[in-house]
């Protein structure tokens, strides 16, 4: 049986309790906190899952995490059972949580042994696109010609497109060509996982997302993509700009089997896998997923599973009841 049948449930039950475990910690101000309790939350979850599973990208690089680590295994590892590699993000949107605002959520992709990949711990330039653009834009074209190309794809002006940039001092360039092509700008504080998988869902209002951000978070995003047919062209950059810092960056990709630091990758090639799997709990209030919601007796999580292989898309909601005798479910 495919690995997508078995584990798709136990990978729902991993990023609920990664996320219930974080909005415990909302609005208190200790990102450090959020981040930890959903990492430790999430590694629990994962113990005894029937995978033999491996971290190709996880926390312990820049977080310094001591689990969920790249190339940690998890998982039962008994005989027969699959072998996934892992990508994920506990806590997407650290900030967020800690500040109570809109769009944290808890996030993880998986596929097929060898099906994601193993990019290290570095920012990447990205264009996402719905699937009617895919084909028809590049990450290496100007705005303008993307801008426009997304506007035909969709049989609409540039002037109604809606695009989400991170707000960050190194697009300012990049926000000052997008409304100078005529299309209007969503600026978010953090997390663009979430506008990234908004863009291939019909009704939220995105059209792209254009910048650069964090590549474990793009290739998590690519996962996703997958799974709904949308488009996504990402190149791999350094934190810091310089020769050293390149020199370093290029000697980690090398260590990790990426020979070209220049490639731009498709969704196709950073998520190659046969069968793909990605599910997100919110934390916090969203536009995609509704936040973890405390009741006298237990709480209510708003949950996304998206399966390649079966073509399946869920949205999920679950109560989640104490042991308290007598416990009522409230809606």
């Amino acid at each position: 049986m495919a690995f997508e049948q078995l584990l798709s449930r136990e990978f729902l039950r991993v990023v609920e309790q990664a996320a219930i475990a974080a909005a415990k910690t909302m609005g208190r101000g200790d990102r450090d906190g959020s981040d930890r309790v959903a990492v430790e939350a999430m590694r629990r979850a994962m113990d005894n899952l029937p995978m033999c599973g491996e971290i190709v990208i996880g926390e312990g690089e820049r977080d310094e995490a001591p689990m969920l680590y790249i190339g940690e295994k998890v998982g039962r590892h008994q005989e027969g059972d699959a072998e996934v590699s892992i990508a994920v993000d506990p806590l997407e949107g650290t900030n967020l949580c800690a500040t109570g605002s809109p769009g944290a959520i808890a996030v993880m992709a998986t596929s097929s042994k060898r099906g994601l990949l193993n990019a290290p711990d570095c920012y990447m330039q990205k264009l996402i696109v719905g699937p009617e653009a895919k084909d028809r834009v590049h990450l290496d074209a100007t705005i303008k010609e993307n801008l426009k190309a997304i506007a035909a794809s969709l049989k609409r002006s540039v002037s109604d497109l809606v695009i989400v940039v991170l707000e960050r001092e190194r697009h300012e360039s990049l926000i000052e060509e997008i409304r100078s092509a005529g299309a209007r700008i969503r600026l978010i504080s953090d997390g663009d996982l979430s506008p990234a998988v908004a863009a291939s869902v019909r009704g939220h209002n995105v059209h792209a997302v254009i910048g650069i951000g964090g590549a474990p978070e793009g290739v998590i995003s690519a996962a996703a993509l997958r799974c709904l047919n949308g488009g996504m062209y990402g190149r791999l950059v350094p934190f810091k700009s310089g020769p050293e810092e390149r020199q370093k960056f290029e000697q980690r990709l090398a260590s990790m089997g990426i020979a070209d630091p220049n490639r731009v990758y498709n969704q196709d090639e950073l998520a190659p896998g046969p069968e793909i799997i990605f599910a997100a709990s919110g934390v916090t209030d969203g536009a995609l997923l509704r936040g973890v919601r405390f009741f006298g007796h237990g709480c209510r999580t708003s949950s996304l599973v998206l399966s390649l292989r079966d073509r399946i898309v869920r949205f999920i909601d679950t109560v989640h009841l104490d042991d308290t005798p007598g416990a009522v479910v409230e809606l």
